[in-house]
């Protein structure tokens, strides 16, 4: 598996990145709201499998190999940071202060609390 490992981390990061643009559309189709919904989910569920992938692998279930693969590949991919901090400023820029603010504080607590639940199911 050494010899693939990296093949398949980026492979499963391109996988996740699918993954998280056909959920970002899907729900920017039902949500037209300013706050941005579609990221949001997205990095909750992506801090909720994090925290799952992390309790397999120090349980010993899950071989650092495949860590590897689901947690800086597919959550990698999956998960978007980045998106999160440029949608705030976005609505620090257009002024909806209480929208960013909110987005803020959830988006930087909610993906953690969500990583702990994952590492205690």
């Amino acid at each position: 598996m050494t010899v693939f490992l990296p093949i398949l981390v980026c492979l499963c990061g391109g996988v996740g990145a699918s993954c998280r643009y056909l959920l970002d559309v899907t729900i920017k189709t039902y949500w037209q709201r300013a706050f941005p919904l579609s990221t949001f989910t997205i990095n909750l569920i992506a801090g909720f499998l994090a925290g799952l992938v992390a309790a397999l692998a120090l349980g010993g279930t899950l071989d650092e190999p495949w860590r590897l693969v689901l947690a800086t590949g597919f959550l990698g991919g999956f998960s978007t940071f980045s998106t999160a901090i440029n949608e705030m400023v976005t609505l620090f820029r257009k002024h909806r202060y209480p929208t960013a603010a909110a987005y803020l504080v959830l988006s930087l607590g909610v993906p953690v609390v969500a990583a702990a639940c994952g590492f205690l199911v």
